[in-house]
């Protein structure tokens, strides 16, 4: 793919901005849980902007599941935080999950200028990629998160800048190194014991399992709000 056609965006006005075929990437964590959430069963998983609106989904889909944080933590009354740990050995088969969190599902309400949408993590990214050389989209927009959406992350920036490599076909060689080395910036958290609760140390470990799954969540505007779809991607090579 042309390396012109390529744009890398930060933060919510990046959201705002992207174009053509957007990727949302949260690595730490809500679109490495998504991934997982799919990957015990989960039949649907339908990303929310807001912890009430999350609420009232849940009250009208029974069986529902609510999942989220906000700052990192769990919402009061939520059956999950945004842990992927918590869904590693989870059986959530016919289960939607609702979802909110505070980086990566407030980009995907925001990218109304956006042709088609996937959400973006390590653990997927090959297949993102070739989902992308699939589509062959007219221009692809990466937007890397960050913190809250508001400040940027050395994981999401990374994981912009890998599938931007994979896509002009010169991927990093030392990707799974640079994703274990995170522990030493912002994955810091991960490691502090007085933060355990809220950041598992397990869940540094998922979210640098650097392709890991063969699919893509892809985002779906449905009426006034969003749905996502897990999709396979084989490598057929």
């Amino acid at each position: 793919m042309d390396k012109d056609k390529i744009t890398i965006l930060h933060l919510l006005d990046g959201a705002k901005e992207a174009r053509g075929l957007t990727v949302v990437i949260d690595v730490f964590r809500a679109f490495t849980v998504e991934v997982f959430a799919y990957a015990a069963g989960a039949e649907k998983i339908i990303p929310v902007g807001g912890v009430d609106e999350a609420f009232q989904l849940h009250r009208s889909l029974p069986g529902s599941i609510l999942a989220g944080e906000r700052n990192g933590i769990m919402v009061e009354g939520f059956d999950y935080g945004n842990a992927p740990s918590s869904f590693e050995f989870a059986d959530l088969h016919g289960k939607t999950m609702i979802h909110t969190t505070s980086a990566g599902v407030q980009g995907l309400t925001a990218c109304s200028n956006a042709d088609e949408i996937l959400t973006g993590a390590l653990v997927n990214a090959k297949a993102i990629a070739r989902y992308i050389k699939m589509r062959d989209p007219e221009h692809v927009s990466l937007v890397a998160m960050g913190w809250n959406a508001k400040r940027r992350t050395e994981e999401d920036e990374l994981c912009a800048e890998y599938l931007r490599s994979l896509l002009i076909d010169e991927p990093m060689l030392e990707i799974q190194q640079n994703a274990s080395e995170l522990r030493h910036t912002e994955g810091k958290k991960f490691f502090d014991p007085a933060q355990a609760e809220v950041f598992p140390r397990r869940d540094f470990d998922l979210c640098t399992m650097v392709d890991h799954f063969d699919g893509v969540i892809r985002v779906v505007k449905k009426g006034n709000g969003l749905d996502t779809e897990w999709v396979e991607v084989p490598d057929n090579k």
